[in-house]
């Protein structure tokens, strides 16, 4: 299949809003595909190519000057083909060897192809071609249930292959793809709560449980043998030695645990989110691929001391738990792993559900998840069954800069640069999101930020630090890429304050201040 029509594919689908329109668009193409094309075309239109991230970030692609072809000859194969060899350049002269490959393929490329593999590389297609969009493409174009696709994506954890085995062997093929322990399978996810109370009296019998800030892991083990994944899927067995070893001091052969990896400070209360992130981004044998961590994660943090705590058990002893509900989890969980559980209760009064958040947060911790009692565990699913809830807070701080969209958000601006003002004169960055906007406070951000321009490049537009936002952010976490010392964890715009000046935004003393925990 030829590059282009796949690039005209997306280019369709981000022209329009409608899932239902988008699905087909998508099937039709998936519906083309031959040889093992499928599960490269599923993973390219979902943003999520199968060699995941493969070191080459904006400033590669901003250095990256080829003129455009001017008839389409490349192929999907192609693409793929050169991503594969991007990916397994290493060593000396590897950044040299990824910018030939690139630059080569470019030159090949038409504007819009090239456009596409830009975007691509760095993140940014939006599209609006969602994982579960193509789910249901791919359910379409093979003509089987979509519940069958979305389990053979929850075992196989990879959109590739899962479309591979949809388009080539249909329902027999997925029905076909099982739990086996040492293969990690994509985690549950939890959608928000405002507060406990409201969640157990929607959901009723409830696991509440608390809500550590540390980093998800799934854990597994057989015989001596013991593998521990990220939530992206990214071994990290060889950084995480005290995982191992609990994991092979369990009373069990075969198990395989969801769970957090929890820093601990030198007083044994819990240590902050960037140190958990550094220890776990030192790289030591054992680790198959790239990290989950982000640049700023905390340099010199390996030496910070880890230990699991395990919330839900998906496989014992030959028993698989998926289908089974939460209760019957727990009680295997605690013959398996007693003496490392998440604290919680099990409860259907919204009292006591709010005392297990309060109690959650006082000890330094993000808040608690509540659980339906009877739920399975619905891997890679961000459902209703759980709900997070977490204290939110609330800053105003002023927009210094925004980028052009891509994708759906193409002709609008988007991504948005946040200050927070420094009492000493001036405004200090502390974080970008494009979160939380809706259509029309996009049309209305462009309007008026291109009124207040001062500076333009390609990639970005520098604007008069007058605009207040106020942004709800999880967080913050110490940071070395903003000059303030601190970054933004999961912001999100809440509304433009036309009526507050800069001159009143919150200080950078201000945000700092929310590295302060909790004291307990």
């Amino acid at each position: 299949m030829l590059l282009a029509d796949l690039v005209a594919c997306t280019d369709d689908v981000a022209a329009t809003s409608s899932r239902t329109a988008k699905i087909e668009t998508l099937a039709e193409l998936l519906a083309r595909a031959e040889g093992g094309e499928a599960g490269v075309l599923a993973g390219l239109i979902a943003g999520d190519p199968r060699q995941g991230r493969i070191g080459v970030g904006w400033a590669t692609v901003a250095s990256l000057r080829t003129q455009p072809a001017t008839k389409a000859s490349l192929t999907v194969t192609d693409l793929d083909t050169m991503l594969d060899a991007v990916a397994g350049a290493s060593g000396e002269g590897s950044n040299q060897r990824r910018l030939d490959l690139l630059g080569d393929f470019l030159a090949r490329a038409t504007a819009a192809e090239t456009d596409f593999v830009r975007r691509l590389l760095v993140g940014e297609l939006r599209q609006g071609a969602s994982e579960g969009v193509v789910v249901e493409a791919v359910a379409r174009a093979s003509r089987v249930p979509a519940a069958s696709v979305r389990r053979a994506l929850m075992l196989a954890a990879s959109l590739g292959t899962t479309a591979d085995i949809a388009l080539s062997r249909g329902r027999p093929g997925l029905e076909a793809v099982g739990f086996q322990p040492l293969r990690p399978i994509r985690p549950m996810l939890a959608s928000t709560a405002a507060d406990a109370a409201s969640a157990v009296a929607e959901l009723g019998r409830c696991s509440v449980e608390w809500k550590l800030d540390g980093i998800r892991i799934q854990a597994h083990r057989r015989g001596d043998e013991v593998r521990v994944w990220t939530r992206n899927l990214n071994e990290v067995t060889g950084r995480l030695g005290e995982v191992a070893a609990v994991m092979r001091a369990l009373p069990v052969d075969t198990v395989a645990l969801d769970g957090e990896v929890l820093g601990m400070a030198d007083d044994l209360s819990p240590a902050a989110f960037q140190d958990t992130m550094g220890r776990v981004g030192t790289r030591q044998s054992g680790d198959t691929q790239s990290d989950d961590t982000p640049a700023e994660a905390g340099a010199g943090a390996g030496t910070v001391r880890v230990a699991p705590v395990f919330f839900d058990v998906l496989h014992l002893d030959g028993r698989d738990l998926l289908d089974e509900p939460l209760e019957a989890r727990l009680e295997c969980l605690s013959r398996a792993a007693a003496d490392h559980r998440v604290p919680g209760v099990i409860t259907d009064d919204p009292d006591e559900a709010e005392k297990v958040f309060n109690a959650a947060v006082s000890a330094g911790h993000e808040g608690v998840v509540v659980k339906a009692a009877g739920s399975p565990y619905a891997a890679g699913r961000r459902g209703k069954a759980w709900r997070k809830v977490k204290p939110v807070r609330h800053l105003d701080l002023v927009v210094l800069a925004v980028e052009p969209g891509s994708g759906r958000r193409r002709g609008w601006l988007s991504n948005i640069h946040l200050g927070a003002r420094d009492p000493g004169g001036g405004f200090v960055m502390v974080g970008k999101t494009f979160k939380g906007m809706t259509d029309a406070m996009l049309e209305w951000q462009t309007r008026r930020f291109e009124e207040l321009a001062t500076e333009r490049t390609e990639y970005v537009v520098k604007l008069q630090p007058v605009q207040v936002v106020e942004i709800a952010v999880d967080g913050v976490q110490r940071s070395t890429r903003y000059p303030g010392g601190v970054a933004l964890r999961f912001a999100r715009v809440v509304r433009y304050r036309g009526d507050k000046p800069a001159a009143e935004a919150d200080t950078i003393d201000a945000v700092r201040g929310l590295l302060q925990r909790p004291s307990g």
